[in-house]
């Protein structure tokens, strides 16, 4: 059984700040491009934007972030460029680990782990065990994820658990295997770097999810620009298939 009612099948509360944030951190490389220094120096600086992110949740209370850092598509970059990012993002999970422990961050990594070497899978399967017990705030990291493959990986492992049954499967039935089960559907979808295009994160996560595109940096992501999206989420009339009328009266609007 689904810990999150799914909002195609129930009305979701609506709250003035974000249960959780999904983020698509673009514009790393570009931001290096600009001040003529390597793509590598982008993520590095990308990298110091999530540790002010996380601060900036935990200051508005934000229960849930989930930030996309590495598609099963960017496979397909300069072989060098992939190598670096990996080797920053075992820095990071060397580095960053007890900093989120003290501050109550609990991390899980989600997507097809299995492409990574042994030694990333074992730094995140101890990063997971060590946060393990936080509820502060419930950081996941997209890495090699995709939303194809997040279905298709469902679809499969729901198809495995019951192989007498033959029809009438439910959302219900498949949304205990996505990678994102332990989560409510985003509230805010916030993309960085100018691109307006989901590009294949959440797919099934986003179906109501209010959109947020910037053509800011994600290096230049700060406090401020992330007040602007959480004051445009606000904004919005959240209606999740009913109308305007509906809405007025409804506490849960």
């Amino acid at each position: 059984m689904a810990i999150f009612a799914s909002s195609t099948q129930q009305v979701p509360e609506t709250v003035a700040v974000p249960r959780h944030v999904a983020v698509i951190m673009d514009g790393n490389g570009r931001w290096a491009k600009k001040r003529f220094m390597p793509r590598f120096s982008g993520h590095v600086k990308g990298v110091q934007m999530v540790r002010k992110m996380v601060r900036g949740c935990l200051e508005r209370e934000v229960e849930y972030l989930t930030l996309f850092a590495f598609s099963s598509e960017n496979w397909r970059r300069p072989e060098e460029e992939v190598t670096l990012l990996m080797q920053l993002f075992v820095k990071a999970l060397e580095q960053e680990v007890e900093n989120l422990n003290s501050n109550g961050v609990r991390l899980r990594v989600v997507g097809d782990l299995s492409r990574f070497d042994v030694r990333i899978q074992e730094l995140i399967r101890a990063a997971e065990a060590r946060t393990a017990g936080n509820d502060r705030l419930k950081l996941t990291i997209a890495a090699n994820y995709g939303g194809r493959w997040d279905i298709m990986q469902a679809l499969n492992a729901m198809l495995q658990s019951r192989p007498e049954k033959r029809s009438g499967w439910t959302e219900a039935d498949l949304e205990p295997f996505l990678s994102m089960h332990f989560a409510p559907e985003p509230d805010l979808f916030i993309r960085t770097g100018g691109e307006e295009r989901i590009s294949n994160f959440l797919l099934w996560q986003l179906a109501y999810t209010e959109l947020y595109f910037t053509a800011t940096l994600w290096p230049e992501f700060d406090r401020s620009k992330f007040d602007q999206a959480i004051a445009s989420y606000q904004k919005r009339e959240r209606r999740f298939g009913r109308t305007s009328e509906q809405l007025v009266g409804d506490s849960n609007a």
